[in-house]
């Protein structure tokens, strides 16, 4: 347990006003995808496919909202425990952004990278999922090797505890799966991010990873969370037969008929 939290310590310690040290660790992994056509502009995605028959897609974002409205190329801070809780200080041990949306998820995608289930790290999210738009738009080799070869999606970028939002890529079969697997409820089903680019054909979810008060200074993670939903993935992903969940076939409107059935429901 000390070394998936040290390893978590570590993902949050990257420079937050910087996504290039993020895409050099997931480099060192073999069979990487890395492609990208303005890293400024944050078009560029990392994808790993699975040797599993039956996989999941798992996505985490490698920007921080920071990487958008701060101009400092190093912005420092240090990564304190403090009552279960990870925040940030810097160095006279004032709160400082600690960027949890979504090195966290981050954090578990690395943990979860020998499971036999496919990787993909992308960039902008926070920007209006400006790498999973390109991924979608002008890689359709990957795009639809990610719709075809896999069960569902699961993106792990997800404030709170104990939350899932599988926003208008979820159907009423799917939801009442994820709800069985975590015990985690959804709450709204509003404010987009990768999945609702990224989901053609199959269904995705976005999890709770434990951290609050994102996008602020005040920001902080609760490891006893973070470790939960890991343990909640680890067990889900290792079922040998899990069930695919297709999106209606009639993609983009088929999704918006979804959400707006859930709406008048």
């Amino acid at each position: 347990m000390n070394t998936e939290v040290d390893v978590l310590k570590k993902f949050l310690s990257f420079p937050i006003v910087s996504t290039e040290e993020i895409f050099a660790q997931f480099q060192t992994l073999g069979g990487h995808v890395f492609r990208e056509k303005r890293a400024n502009r944050k078009e560029r995605f990392l994808y790993i496919e699975g040797k599993r028959e039956n996989k999941v897609l798992l996505i985490a974002h490698a920007d921080t909202v920071y990487d958008f409205f701060y101009k400092e190329d190093v912005f420092f801070h240090t990564v304190v425990e403090d009552g279960g809780f990870l925040k940030a200080a810097d160095e006279k041990g004032e709160p400082q952004l600690l960027g949890a949306d979504d090195r966290a998820g981050l954090a578990m995608l690395w943990l979860l990278k020998e499971s036999g289930h496919s990787l993909l790290v992308t960039d902008g999210e926070e920007g209006a999922r400006i790498g999973s738009k390109w991924l979608i738009r002008e890689n359709r080799d990957i795009a639809e090797r990610i719709n075809q070869n896999h069960r569902f999606m699961i993106q792990l970028d997800r404030c709170n505890g104990s939350d899932f939002k599988c926003y208008y890529v979820g159907t009423d079969e799917f939801r009442a799966f994820i709800r069985e697997q975590t015990g985690y409820t959804e709450p709204d089903f509003g404010a987009p991010t990768d999945i609702c680019s990224l989901c053609e054909d199959i269904c995705g979810v976005n999890l709770s990873v434990g951290y609050y008060d994102n996008h602020s200074e005040y920001e902080s993670l609760n490891i006893e969370e973070w470790l939960r939903t890991l343990q909640i993935i680890r067990k889900l992903l290792a079922n040998e037969n899990l069930p695919k969940f297709c999106l209606p076939a009639n993609g983009y409107f088929g999704r918006i008929a979804l959400f707006l059935k859930r709406l008048c429901n």
